[in-house]
């Protein structure tokens, strides 16, 4: 369904508009049409009795009192690849980009269709514009808008400017958020990126003076954030009254001009009342005293946008018609998201993943299509000649020769540029591929994958390094909504970002920090790919196939095979690709099945060499997806299986496997499945300490010889 048009008029009087590109009329009717949707969601809510179950709106999250500025900015952005990153409160701005009343109602109720097929809450939207401005995927949680909306912002800059792609000159990002958010990791690092690089980004907050039930003063000293900030470097910032139409106007203008002629980052912060509970099961009066409800209902923005417009732009029958006209919309897309089937449930386990788009069903926005995807290449097929290399060379030949074959891949990180890498694996990239390729960030985990997210909305390949893997804990919220990122918008949206992550246990060292694996949680992790290579030929092939993939992949390094010559192959050639999923056969044997992935696999082979032709050891070389039908035909020919790995034996990877093999090949085992694993306390330090709770070739020796003998 589309927006009615507001009827043509004739105006009493007319005057010129602040700015030539405010469209008025469209902006009075996106207000009305808000306000209008935000009262028959909480008349739908305060007549549960009246309303069929199916049709209720479970989450309700008002908008009265942000409509107005929200409205006005849409209008300002108009370029084809301008993008909005927003917040649960940011119905009238999606509306203003062109969001369907339909639609604006039916993902609330949950019906098919809209922002993610029932899946999703209905007040977190998104809207793929291919033509137009980019309404990015938002979030249930707070502040994480920020730094995928700066990934996009530096997109900008890449594809003007690195790959020459003059149609995103003078394109912007615009991230909106509440008061409170000012005050999240999120804000402030993508602050700093956008400053520090001087990125074409809008910062847009709604000040309306609470986070639910605290105050602002709690969340910023003072309770302005754009005070606080007025001597930012790089940062132009303008403040002011998100109720008086002309204000708002004035200061969202000067801003979007400021960031599309190339100045830097700018923030405007505009004060607006919240003219209602947080949200629907919210009840204000409880923490609100009547003289402060009372003084946000005196400022609402509404009746000043009329009095702005009457009788200077339209006439009181020009306002009256308008009213009539989002009544009437409103009605007939209220009762077509009515109409609207319940979602199928046979379709919710699909898009987990990347999928053949069936019939009709369009292509998920973000990453390469599949066109340069294949035009890439690839072969499972080894190089029959060249050197042997450890991993961490093997690594860095395969990024450098993606970086040449693909201009839309980019690498970076905390000291992946100039200094190469904590590990050396980046060294002298950034020297041969320049700066705008191979880049060092600011110190968040949060900004590095959101940024990565960012990117690869906007097309790019970003390949991003967490320095190790326990420093991955400060971006788990951008990690865990890019993973789910093309389920809960059902296939609109997709982040197919590549995160290099080293860690484990060292060269005769460990600790509590720098050498976690906890690889559990990345396959429990809805939507990600997880690759654990345990030598340089199988790194090539993993990593080339997770830059050429369509899902996220968390791609693990581990410390010891980095450290060492341990996994050290011959280089499989330069288009050499691992699927994902397929476990390779280190050694043949046929008494028992020995399971492992990652560093493990070295001590597992150490082990299996005494045991001549009885051990068949597989390395899975992915856990997300695993190779279940490799280990199932092993185990049900052996009749044994052991799993050995290096998380934390409670509620480990092994733990998944051997479920699935009690179910699928119990009465092909001859004994019970067994694990090796690490003790369920953090790594030690000390070397003693180490070899205490890490397995070794001694002691899967001995549990081999037990299974064996039972």
């Amino acid at each position: 369904m589309t927006h009615a048009a507001p009827p043509k008029t004739r105006r009493t009087q007319s005057r010129p508009a602040v700015d030539p590109r405010f469209d008025w009329r469209r902006i009075a009717y996106n207000v009305l049409v808000s306000r209008a949707l935000d009262d028959v969601e909480e008349a739908t809510n305060r007549n549960k009795t009246s309303v069929p179950r199916e049709h209720l709106i479970l989450y309700q999250f008002s908008a009265r009192g942000h409509d107005l500025g929200q409205s006005i900015l849409g209008t300002l952005l108009d370029r084809k690849h301008d993008a909005a990153g927003a917040y649960y409160r940011c119905r009238p701005l999606l509306l203003s980009l062109g969001l369907t009343i339909e639609d604006a109602l039916g993902s609330p109720l949950g019906r098919a269709g809209g922002f993610s097929d029932g899946r999703d809450i209905g007040v977190v939207g998104n809207l793929p514009n291919r033509d137009g401005c980019v309404a990015l995927p938002m979030s249930g949680d707070v502040g994480s808008q920020y730094t995928p909306t700066a990934g996009w912002a530096q997109s900008i800059v890449y594809r003007r400017d690195t790959l020459g792609d003059k149609s995103w000159d003078g394109s912007i990002a615009v991230v909106l958020g509440g008061e409170a958010s000012v005050a999240t990791n999120g804000f402030w690092s993508a602050l700093t990126i956008a400053t520090t690089l001087k990125l074409p980004m809008l910062f847009y907050i709604d000040d309306n003076g609470l986070g639910i039930s605290v105050k602002s003063d709690l969340q910023t000293p003072g309770a302005n954030i754009a005070k606080n900030l007025a001597s930012f470097s790089n940062l132009f910032v303008r403040d002011g009254d998100g109720c008086d139409p002309a204000e708002a106007a004035r200061l969202l203008a000067e801003c979007v001009d400021h960031v599309r002629g190339g100045e830097g980052p700018a923030l405007v912060r505009l004060t607006v009342p919240r003219l209602s509970s947080h949200s629907g099961p919210d009840n204000q009066r409880g923490y609100r005293s009547e003289e402060e409800i009372a003084a946000d209902l005196a400022r609402d923005p509404l009746p000043n946008l009329r009095n702005y417009l009457v009788p200077s732009f339209m006439s009181a029958e020009d306002w009256t018609a308008l009213e009539a006209t989002v009544a009437s919309d409103v009605e007939s897309g209220l009762q077509a998201a009515r109409a609207r089937p319940a979602p199928d449930p046979e379709t919710v386990r699909r898009f987990v993943y990347a999928e053949v788009p069936r019939e009709n069903e369009p292509t998920a926005f973000g990453g390469m299509s599949e066109e340069e995807r294949a035009s890439i290449g690839g072969t499972e097929e080894l190089a029959t000649e060249g050197d042997f290399v450890r991993l961490a060379e093997s690594v860095r030949r395969t990024l450098a020769r993606e970086l040449e074959v693909n201009p839309k891949l980019v690498v970076f990180g905390e000291d992946v540029g100039r200094k190469g890498g904590v590990h050396l694996v980046t060294e002298g990239l950034q020297k041969r591929f320049g700066a705008d390729r191979v880049f060092d960030t600011s110190l968040s985990e949060e900004g590095i994958i959101g940024r990565a997210v960012g990117m690869a909305l906007a097309g790019l390949v970003p390949v991003a390094e967490i320095q190790f893997r326990k420093y991955a804990d400060p971006a788990q919220e951008q990690l865990n909504n890019c993973g789910t990122m093309r389920w809960r918008t059902a296939n609109q949206f997709a982040a197919p970002i590549i995160v290099r992550m080293p860690g484990g246990f060292g060269k005769d060292v460990g600790d509590p920090w720098h050498s976690v694996t906890g690889e559990v949680l990345w396959a429990h992790a809805v939507g990600w790919q997880v690759a654990m290579p345990s030598n340089a030929a199988d790194a090539a092939g993993l990593l080339r196939a997770a830059m050429r993939s369509a899902n996220p992949t968390i791609f693990f390094e581990h410390r010891a095979l980095l450290m060492t010559s341990d996994g050290s192959a011959r280089y499989p050639g330069d288009d050499y690709v691992v699927p994902f999923g397929k476990a390779r056969t280190v050694v043949e044997g046929d008494r028992i099945t020995v399971v492992s992935w990652g560093a493990m696999v070295h001590r597992c082979r150490d082990a299996a060499n005494r045991f001549d032709g009885d051990v068949h050891l597989i390395d899975l070389r992915t856990i997300a997806p695993w190779d279940r039908e490799a280990v199932l035909e092993s185990v049900r020919r052996t009749g044994r299986c052991l799993i050995v790995h290096e998380d934390t034996s409670t509620a480990g990877f092994g733990a998944e496997i051997a479920a699935v093999l009690a179910r699928e090949a119990f009465w092909h085992l001859d004994a019970p499945v067994e694990r090796i694993a690490v003790d369920d306390v953090p790594m030690p330090y000390h070397p003693v300490l180490l070899d205490a709770v890490l397995p070794d070739g001694e002691r899967i020796a001995e549990r081999i010889d037990a299974l064996l003998k039972t």
